[in-house]
């Protein structure tokens, strides 16, 4: 396996223009841990900062529109759509972040980035109350980032 960045001369952008435009979609998962009633009061809509979900949903969407200026390496791609949903667990969230282009090359880093940076804002959000005694965080953790699908469609 030959690394496509890297050559005799130095760091590259891989070129990707000789590709055809064809449809890509990219889903990427990924789960913050959390109390149980951190997840109580999100799902109550008790939060001190607001909208855990919808705060974290537009934080999800503006990452995958700006990860080609995160990973220096990656194309700047015209997205499609984005969409970035929640599933609750007794002690965790779960989030899923789909992208969808027509270019010539993947939106898996898009996907990543995504469902990433919606964790984090989670984590945000509710801080205060994951905290315990000596501002540690002994239970909140973000975990199992990955790439559950990715297509090519021509």
């Amino acid at each position: 396996m030959e690394l496509t960045h890297v050559d005799e001369r130095g760091v590259k952008m891989v070129e990707v223009g000789h590709k055809d435009v064809v449809f890509r979609k990219a889903v990427a998962k990924g789960r913050i841990k959390l109390k149980p009633e951190t997840i109580e009061l999100i799902k109550a809509g008790k939060t001190k900062k607001g909208n855990v979900i919808a705060t974290a949903q537009i934080a999800g969407i503006l990452a995958v529109k700006k990860t080609p200026e995160l990973i220096p390496l990656c194309h700047p791609i015209p997205l499609t759509g984005v969409d970035i949903s929640f599933e609750f667990g007794e002690d965790y969230i779960e989030a899923t972040c789909e992208v969808r282009a027509y270019y010539k090359t993947g939106v898996e880093m898009e996907a990543l980035t995504g469902v990433t940076v919606a964790l984090l804002t989670v984590w945000d959000m509710v801080k205060a109350v994951e905290k315990d005694e000596n501002g540690q965080y002994p239970v909140t953790r973000i975990e199992d980032i990955h790439v559950v699908e990715k297509i090519k469609q021509k």
